[in-house]
């Protein structure tokens, strides 16, 4: 007879939890996360907007930046492109900054800047204590979430596969993803790995 050794109970229960939190983080949809799509947030241009009162026909787009991360720099004119024609589209899109605005350049006058010089013709809003961040369970920026015009969850990761240099894309992922939705077909790649700096949450009081 063959002695394996026995887990322990706290050792069993993290796993649990662990492979709860992935399958909880896969099944995501605008419904499941009604209370914090219904917070209204700081735009830009000085209005309050939720994601909920974002939404679009054909589905709708989060995205999760700031303005001082490396990545979201090499990324954003990409990011303003797609979203400005998603938006055009039938797309509901709203980006968010949940970073403490104690770092460098991420203060609302700054992203007020940003979506000026980049022609964001969506919002750009503020996550004033990382609690739409913490709900979507949001670790980078960029890191975008792409619903169906149904509310469920039809792509998450990164913009594509490669932040430095537009000419050496390989998978457009969100690009392509946005496409398919506003032809009513599903994203050829549901998921990708978010890249990016982390996201500098506020503190939970």
């Amino acid at each position: 007879m063959i002695n394996r050794p026995i887990r322990s109970i706290p050792s069993l229960l993290l796993t649990l939890l662990l492979g709860l939190g992935a399958a909880e983080k896969e099944a995501l949809s605008l419904e499941s996360l009604a209370a914090a799509t219904a917070v209204p947030m700081k735009n830009v241009d000085g209005s309050e907007i939720s994601i909920a009162s974002a939404k679009g026909a054909k589905g709708t787009l989060v995205l999760f930046s700031c303005n001082h991360c490396p990545f979201v720099v090499a990324w954003e004119e990409r990011i303003a492109a797609i979203g400005n024609e998603a938006l055009e589209k039938g797309v509901g899109v709203i980006q968010i900054n949940p970073n403490d605005p104690s770092q460098a350049g991420d203060t609302f006058e700054g992203m007020q800047q940003r979506a000026k010089e980049r022609g964001f013709k969506f919002p750009y809003t503020v996550d004033e204590t990382s609690q739409i961040a913490r709900a979507f369970g949001a670790t980078r920026t960029p890191e975008v979430f792409l619903f169906d015009a149904q509310g469920k969850l039809v792509y998450h990761g990164a913009i594509d596969d490669n932040h430095q240099d537009p000419a050496k894309v390989q998978h457009h992922y969100l690009k392509d993803a946005v496409a398919a939705l506003i032809e009513g077909k599903a994203p050829p790649t549901s998921k990708s790995k978010a890249v990016g700096c982390g996201i500098k949450f506020h503190k939970e009081k």
